[in-house]
């Protein structure tokens, strides 16, 4: 089971831009799925989280530009950005907390993380 994040590149500051991140291999369950950021030379946090139940969070940064999504079937976990940044910009990693077939206990996957770098 993997973490497959696609849709960073380059935008302009004032863009928009969607990633998205998969679920991939013998997934049984999937509950909570995020994003965190890592801009350059600094720690990684949270962005933006959505449980099962469809209810959200967001990083103060980021609230009222941002709108996570997904979609249960696909196992995929959706972010649209709108109003860029140059801060930002941000490698983007994918976390899920999700069960394996034939697992019994619940694990905290991490994605290999998309650039998204926004331009002034």
């Amino acid at each position: 089971v993997q973490l497959q994040a696609s849709g960073g590149g380059l935008v302009q500051a004032g863009g928009s831009l969607r990633i998205s991140c998969a679920a991939v291999g013998s997934v049984l369950a999937v509950n909570t799925m995020g994003w965190y950021r890592q801009p350059p030379g600094k720690g990684r946090g949270l962005v933006a989280m959505i449980n099962h139940d469809g209810t959200t969070d967001y990083a103060d940064s980021v609230r009222g530009r941002f709108a996570i999504s997904r979609d249960h079937a696909k196992n995929t976990v959706y972010l649209e950005m709108n109003t860029l940044k140059p801060e930002d910009t941000a490698v983007y990693y994918c976390n899920a907390n999700l069960r394996r077939n034939g697992a019994s206990v619940w694990e905290n996957i991490w994605g290999q993380g998309t650039l998204v770098t926004v331009s002034s």
